[in-house]
């Protein structure tokens, strides 16, 4: 068996970064287009939040007065606001991470 350079090793090493980068990247590019896609969703979500629909929505349904089969997941206590924020802290943690890398 014979011994790997300095520089075969140095390569292999730099080979398995760049996979792992590539791949990352590629991914991120996938998920931050379909993310980018999302927030017009996201702003529709919040106008519903803070119109008063959604209150009313969450009182009748409260009350009883929608169909039990109906999916409400979006009328939770805390759902809705929670996914409104952790989108604000998502958006935040970028806006750090761009600043801290361009400057």
């Amino acid at each position: 068996m014979t011994k790997k350079s300095k520089q075969t090793v140095r390569i292999e090493q730099m080979e398995k970064l760049f996979d792992e980068a590539e791949s990352s990247v590629s991914e991120m590019k996938k998920c931050l287009d379909r993310y980018i896609r999302t927030q017009k969703k996201i702003a529709e979500l919040e106008d519903y939040y803070s119109s008063g629909k959604w209150r009313r929505d969450y009182e009748d349904d409260e009350k009883g007065k929608l169909p039990q089969d109906l999916k409400r997941g979006v009328l939770s206590q805390d759902g809705l606001y929670d996914l409104l924020n952790e989108n604000d802290e998502l958006i935040a943690k970028m806006e750090r991470f761009l600043k801290k890398h361009h400057d």
